[in-house]
């Protein structure tokens, strides 16, 4: 007989469950439910195990469920994973898509923090977003057993299309190119906004997601952006930084793995960073000459606070424009120090005033005191601006605010 199985039953699990799947010869659907919340949710279970195993048309079989609190999206997965273990298909049992899923990201947004999440852990999903995090990762690669990366694909499906992330860029790091080319089937089709190419090492691994990428699209007659974010990881791929950061236009940044990387250095990851600072500042270059944003490697420690916001302020001098994060307790540490600061802003303040003086008299030139100010200065004083206005640090009619000020 063909079986199937999917889920998790350890007793620490909770909003989870485990699902075993035989087909019978006869005897119909038996159905076995052990839920802790069978009083009150027995029946909306057993109703969406039925939707889908009528969707697949099965006749007999017997279908153990194990419940633990999981939410719809979550039993559907692990119904369905263990269903096509045992059937040969790939007819897919699609839950609706949210209308807060629908949303589209852009390639220069920032992107401060990335909040890293197992693919098969669905109890990390559920409120990742009310953190805040610029961008959530629902991770397929090395969080992820190899034995459970089949399942946590379908898992990682049914959150793009049923998780309410609060407005955080829905991301997906896939396995390595050239595995990874089977998740994006899992994915592209479902809302996806970026998708993270782990150990990248040259462009021809970026511009393979892409092709597959545009396959998909036009498959399914999809028309919203999909980015990538290439993740360095290796020797190789910091001399490759360059092309890999040219290799498509969707390419919106690069990221650098200092645990993959020092790795194959053959040397111990330190916090002072010195043994990675070569590659960091190689990524950063890389980037900024291929007009990308550089995201610095995410910081292990996530009981040391103080050691974080030093780290971050230190990323940002180097150039990077943010990091990965494992814990949500860093997502706020990360975001004030690579915000703005009030020296920053009132520089850049001072600078597009001038600008807009030179603007206004018609020069060519724009002074500020005896200085000359060049264009690319203007141009990242009117990008600080510009932050420091969608953070909500600096009013959005500071001007205005300022001419009222002058007027007294």
């Amino acid at each position: 007989m063909k079986k199937g199985f999917a889920g998790n039953n350890d007793a620490k699990v909770r909003s989870d469950c485990f699902v075993s799947f035989e087909l019978t010869e006869s005897g119909g659907i038996d159905l076995r439910i052990k839920s802790k919340v069978q009083i009150m949710y027995g029946k909306a279970i057993e109703k969406l195990v039925r939707e889908i195993v009528d969707f697949y048309e099965v006749k007999n079989a017997i279908i153990e469920v194990d419940d633990k609190g999981a939410l719809d999206f979550t039993m559907a997965a692990r119904v369905e994973a263990a269903i096509r273990q045992a059937l040969d298909t790939t007819k897919e049992y699609l839950l609706p898509v949210i209308e807060e899923n629908k949303t589209t990201s852009l390639p220069d947004q920032y992107r401060f923090s990335r909040l890293y999440l197992p693919g098969n852990t669905p109890s990390m999903m559920l409120n990742a977003g009310i953190h805040k995090p610029n961008g959530i990762i629902l991770d397929l690669e090395d969080a992820v057993a190899h034995s459970k990366k089949y399942e946590a694909r379908f898992l990682v499906r049914n959150a793009l299309r049923s998780v309410n992330f609060y407005g955080a860029e829905r991301m997906v790091r896939i396995n390595q190119v050239p595995a990874g080319i089977e998740d994006l089937k899992w994915i592209v089709p479902h809302h996806v906004n970026l998708i993270l190419i782990p150990k990248c090492e040259n462009a021809e691994q970026v511009r393979m997601v892409e092709a597959e990428t545009d396959k998909l699209k036009k498959l399914n007659n999809l028309t919203y952006p999909v980015y990538f974010m290439p993740i360095i990881e290796s020797a190789l791929g910091v001399e490759n930084a360059f092309e890999i950061a040219n290799a498509s236009p969707n390419v919106t940044s690069l990221a650098i793995g200092l645990e993959d990387f020092t790795a194959d250095l053959g040397v111990k990851r330190t916090k002072e960073g010195t043994e990675s600072l070569f590659a960091r500042m190689r990524l950063v270059n890389a980037c900024k000459a291929a007009r990308k944003q550089p995201i610095d490697s995410v910081f292990s420690d996530v009981g040391d606070m103080d050691a974080l916001a030093i780290n971050v302020k230190t990323s940002k001098s180097l150039g990077f424009e943010g990091m990965g994060c494992i814990h949500p307790r860093q997502i706020p540490v990360i975001h004030t120090n690579f915000a703005p600061d009030h020296d920053e802003i009132e520089k850049a303040k001072r600078i597009e005033l001038a600008f807009d003086d030179a603007t206004t008299k018609g020069l060519g030139v724009v002074s500020l005191g005896t200085k000359m100010i060049d264009p690319p200065v203007v141009k990242r004083a009117q990008q600080t601006i510009k932050l420091a206005v969608e953070l909500g640090i600096l009013p959005r009619d500071w001007k205005e605010l300022l001419a009222i000020e002058a007027a007294k």
